[in-house]
């Protein structure tokens, strides 16, 4: 444990929701939430994936017990088109809607953040992609995962896909934060193994990239460094049985947690490499953050062995009587060998991007360097290059 920080020379900010419900049965509350908001006109965003679930009842239920109507949004796709969000946030504006409720993955709670800035921001959310341009704080959030990976609900970001770029471009904003995240991992016990393991490993690499981020916190590194010691116990427990409750529950706490380090202390390489495989070859968020997280750590290791190996004995890597350079590189192991628990091959070939394709690799990633500047080790195109051919 980590009894001393050493970040005296700057100031450090920390990020979260304002109001947190975790616990089995806490999906029961978001009918008192919403009132305690004053909510009178309550718009539900999410997918048709989780309306044809059920899961939408789970949350229609207690509202209308609270004496609220709502109205469902199910049009969200994955890595949301910037057009998907503006119609949203146009039936939010057209509609009167005073309370956004965010229901689903990573796609849904960040429509349903965007929609509710938008409401009182004219334009498109392209408008804002960015640092800080929103101009006011949107209607109020409450933001429900029914995944344990993208730890949206304590974040200040919003992901989009640019289509006429086909790019992946960001919004950051304070007013991004929900006024209540209710984390029910109820809504988890159903996740199929493959998409456990995708989000899972998202929230693994949110976790590892932050703890090693140059600009790192130390709320950030406190809270990273618990997400990764709990994902690694638990991920594979999740992913071999969904039912089981326990594995569930400390998934979508360590996901969170995840999310507000993240928050806090900025990501990587990891994401900059893996954004162009989500829009090139419509590759899981999760699933592409996690096929290159080995390759880059392992370039990376360099830039904070000591960390790396304090990573390495989070995930259980004994540790104690090794030198930095191997503790370090346990890291690594130990993230191979938790890919290999639930089924992610680290190669890029498994998934189905031809080797031939990597000059169109590295021109993507070179379109997200902004996430190389809090990366531990500085990357030329050339550095680019030799990570994805090792993914190969």
């Amino acid at each position: 444990m980590q009894t001393t920080f050493y970040q005296t020379d700057r100031i450090s900010t920390f990020l979260a929701s304002k109001k947190v419900l975790l616990g089995y049965g806490a999906v029961q509350h978001v009918g008192e939430e919403a009132r305690k908001l004053g909510a009178s006109k309550i718009m539900v965003v999410t997918d048709a994936g989780v309306v044809n679930a059920g899961i939408i009842e789970m949350v229609q239920k207690p509202l209308e017990a609270a004496g609220l109507t709502s109205t469902v949004f199910d049009e969200v796709l994955p890595e949301p088109p910037a057009r998907i969000i503006d119609a949203c946030a146009q039936m939010v504006r057209d509609g009167g809607y005073d309370l956004i409720v965010g229901l689903g993955g990573g796609s849904s709670l960040d429509t349903a953040k965007a929609a509710g800035a938008l409401a009182v921001n004219p334009g498109s959310v392209l408008d804002y992609v960015g640092l800080d341009i929103l101009p006011r704080r949107g209607v109020s959030t409450i933001l429900i995962p029914t995944t344990a990976g993208t730890g949206s609900e304590a974040t200040r970001v919003m992901v989009l896909t640019d289509e006429a770029s086909n790019t992946k471009k960001v919004v950051f904003s304070d007013y991004l934060l929900p006024d209540a995240a209710v984390l029910d991992p109820t809504l988890t016990l159903t996740v199929p193994p493959h998409v456990t393991a995708d989000t899972g490993m998202d929230a693994l690499v949110h976790a590892i990239e932050t703890y090693v981020s140059a600009i790192t916190t130390p709320y950030a590194e406190v809270l990273a460094l618990q997400a990764i010691a709990m994902i690694a116990r638990h991920l594979p427990q999740a992913y071999a049985k969904g039912s089981n409750r326990l594995a569930r529950y400390n998934m979508l706490l360590a996901a969170n947690l995840s999310g507000a380090a993240f928050a806090s202390g900025g990501l990587g390489a990891v994401h900059g490499l893996a954004y162009v495989l989500g829009t090139e070859y419509h590759m899981a968020h999760g699933r592409s953050n996690a096929i290159m997280l080995p390759h880059v750590m392992k370039y990376n290791l360099i830039g904070n062995l000591e960390k790396y190996g304090k990573i390495a004995a989070a995930m259980g890597e004994p540790t104690a009587d090794l030198n930095p350079y191997e503790a370090a590189e346990r890291s690594v192991a130990a993230v191979l060998a938790l890919m290999a628990a639930v089924g992610i091959s680290p190669k890029l070939p498994d998934h189905g991007v031809p080797a031939e394709d990597l000059p169109k690799l590295v021109t993507g990633g070179l379109a997200q360097a902004r996430l190389f500047v809090p990366n531990p080790r500085d990357l030329t195109e050339k550095d680019v290059e030799t990570v994805y051919r090792n993914a190969f």
